[in-house]
């Protein structure tokens, strides 16, 4: 009967997991400024399928032009930064690891800063954000590599490096900045926000990331090796100097991907895995999909708020930032009373 309970409850947390989404998508189309009624949002939706008749024009452009575009980015960035962080913390062996660790953070935010002084379009703010982001992750590998011994320490280390390399680039890039035009540009990205997110960018980004996301879940099996140690997984047939870099590498394309969209999201990718783990134990063949339910379900609400909460605008990097950081204190008091 214990058998049968242990495996009953990762199916419920899954079936619980999506019915939260699906609440968080629900709020996320009816809440704001011009607030619409579950019904109003339920035509509009329906005469996508051809379900349903008439017109309603101010329902249909505050859906399809504003909430629907920014909703299915929340999704988007809230799961491929929770599976993110999940899978740096696996490879890392490091329970407070999150996206920014290796420096994807501070690299994308010196490329986004750098396209933005030079006039670039929102397209090219986007792609440089993800080579910057790309570029710190690939420096600190490398200066891993040159370092004696090897292992996680020194990954750690060469991320370390990156990151403060490419903050004191960001810093300069915004101390060049012109304080009238481009400065407040550079900061307002940096805030992060999905307010600038449309049906063009979700075009080109929308299948790269469900791909890595999905990747990462059904890497799951090995991630529960690795997180053993390298010994470990050694023992169990795992080539470690091979695939930490290839996961790592994965990882970072996904968190550059989000980043580029939203600008700097932060706690998610160290917030939401706690929680994941919480409800659906440690493996992670049962912890990656509700870690990526969860944190879409959680970004959503976030934006939500955001947008709803004053006339004008919070940024969204403001919201995480404040509630991921009160959240994880109730997380860390949780595990403290498990004896974790």
């Amino acid at each position: 009967m214990k058998g049968r309970l242990i495996s009953i409850r990762p199916a419920f947390i899954r079936s619980l997991s999506i019915a939260v989404l699906v609440l968080a998508v629900l709020l996320g189309l009816c809440w704001g400024r011009y607030p619409l009624s579950p019904s109003r949002v339920a035509v509009v939706l329906g005469r996508l399928l051809h379900v349903c008749g008439g017109s309603d024009p101010i329902a249909d452009a505050v859906i399809w032009q504003v909430r629907l575009p920014r909703v299915l980015a929340g999704f988007l960035v809230g799961s491929a930064l929770s599976c993110g962080g999940a899978t740096f913390q696996a490879v890392l062996r490091n329970p407070l690891v999150s996206p920014d660790i290796l420096g994807v953070l501070s690299g994308s935010a010196f490329g986004a800063a750098l396209v933005i002084v030079m006039g670039g379009s929102p397209v090219l703010i986007q792609l440089g954000a993800f080579c910057g982001g790309l570029a710190a992750v690939s420096a600190g590998l490398s200066i891993s590599r040159l370092l004696p011994q090897g292992g996680l320490l020194t990954l750690l280390m060469g991320g370390l490096i990156a990151n403060a390399v490419f903050t004191a680039l960001l810093s300069l890039v915004k101390y060049t900045a012109d304080p009238m035009d481009q400065l407040p540009a550079v900061v307002n990205w940096l805030l992060g926000t999905l307010s600038q997110t449309g049906w063009t960018e979700l075009s080109w980004l929308t299948v790269p990331v469900l791909a890595l996301v999905t990747v990462l879940i059904l890497l799951s099996p090995l991630l529960d090796v690795l997180s053993l140690g390298d010994d470990e997984a050694r023992s169990l047939g795992v080539c470690v100097q091979f695939m930490r870099p290839v996961i790592i590498l994965l990882a970072t394309l996904v968190c550059a991907m989000t980043i580029s969209m939203a600008g700097i999201i932060g706690w998610v990718g160290l917030l939401v895995p706690h929680v994941a783990r919480m409800l659906a134990g440690a493996e992670h063949r049962n912890m990656m999909p509700v870690c990526a339910l969860l944190g879409a379900a959680g970004l959503i609400l976030a934006d939500t708020v955001a947008r709803s909460l004053t006339s004008g605008e919070v940024p969204l990097g403001i919201m995480t930032e404040l509630f991921g950081a009160l959240a994880f204190v109730l997380v860390l008091r949780r595990l403290r009373g498990e004896g974790v």
